[in-house]
């Protein structure tokens, strides 16, 4: 494509996103930013699928005798964090090119890049099936969001996430668990030698969160992370408390799954933990792969990515690459650059444009 074409796209894909900053959408409440994405979709002349305020788009002639690339981006957000100088939900674009609002760097910027790049090239013919997925639920990984809606949808091969990466292909990605651990004493009187503290419980298994390192390390990711991140126990001062808990925020990277992590830890510890929930494992694609091995030729450089996305929750290689920085997300006046948005649609149409899967 010529860069007039590259620029049209471009407009079109910065006036979605000012749309769709407009519309609050913090998780579990994005109906109204699916109504209005799933409208934009179908005025194109397409047809549409849905499941809750997840919204899908097959590209014409679809054929399952074809492998599908699927294009994937969330249309959630966090809720606005305190000390915003800009309207959080009021897009504003400045002259340099800085566009200003809530969800406009994670992910709307990726989102509404892809979703142009995906109607560009329901026009021509290609080796695979293209699948467009605005999925919610994306930010507090909800069982309503991607993971409701893979069962509905047509086998995947691999796929492209939009997340800001600053369009370097995010290869591996870290996974999530969190542990609850909870020590049980006896209350008794602070002034007397009675009751069992259950803090003083705990004290060695935090220490030895701390301390602990798993000895296998992934070249892209590093080694597994573990922070415990919140204690509670006491009601008063005077009452030795008979209960205290604390969380663990446990990184994964893909060397182990997260039971494994869980068989692993629990041993050492003289308290009781118990997994939220095992279903966010760590991701990894070859480095071989022809869309990894097409985004090298184009420049790009693979990394391990620390931040979570909905790459943990599909059962098939994909790849996360997208414009803006992760540093900028659930930020203050957040933002993107209209630059980088250009820089996406010309990036993501040489790399879904050509090639196998």
């Amino acid at each position: 494509m010529n860069t007039s074409d590259i620029s049209n796209l471009t407009t079109e894909a910065v006036s979605l996103l000012k749309a769709l900053i407009a519309i609050p959408s913090p998780s579990r409440e994005e109906e109204q930013a699916a109504d209005f994405l799933q409208q934009y979709i179908e005025s194109r002349g397409m047809e549409t699928g849905r499941l809750g305020n997840n919204v899908w788009c097959l590209s014409p002639m679809f054929s399952l005798d074809k492998p599908t690339l699927m294009l994937n981006s969330h249309i959630d957000t966090v809720k606005p964090t305190q000390g915003w100088r800009k309207r959080p939900f009021v897009p504003t674009l400045e002259t340099n090119g800085k566009l200003y609002g809530l969800g406009s760097n994670d992910a709307g910027g990726s989102l509404a890049s892809l979703l142009q790049v995906f109607l560009q090239l329901c026009g021509t013919t290609l080796p695979y099936n293209l699948l467009f997925l605005a999925s919610c639920e994306e930010e507090v990984s909800g069982k309503g969001g991607i993971e409701s809606v893979l069962p509905q949808l047509p086998p995947v091969s691999f796929a492209i996430v939009g997340e800001p990466t600053e369009m370097q292909p995010a290869i591996a990605e870290k996974g999530l668990m969190v542990l609850d651990v909870t020590a049980t004493g006896r209350a008794g009187h602070a002034a007397r030698e009675e009751g069992d503290n259950a803090i003083y419980k705990v004290l060695d298994d935090i220490a030895w969160f701390r301390d602990y390192r798993f000895p296998k390390v992934s070249p892209l990711l590093g080694p597994v992370k573990m922070s415990v991140t919140m204690i509670n126990a006491g009601t008063q001062h005077n009452v030795i408390p008979d209960r205290c808990s604390f969380v663990v925020d446990i990184r994964s990277n893909e060397c182990y799954t997260n039971r494994e992590l869980f068989d692993e830890i629990v041993p050492h510890l003289k308290c009781e933990a118990n997994a939220r929930s095992f279903r966010l494992s760590s991701s990894h694609v070859s480095p071989d792969h022809p869309m990894v091995c097409r985004a090298i030729e184009l420049g790009r450089t693979p990394f391990g990515s620390p931040t979570l996305s909905d790459q943990a929750l599909m059962p098939f290689p994909s790849m996360k690459i997208g414009p803006g920085k992760s540093s900028r997300s659930h930020t203050t006046d957040e933002f993107i650059f209209v630059k980088e948005m250009e820089e996406a649609i010309k990036i993501y149409l040489q790399l879904i444009g050509e090639g196998e899967l």
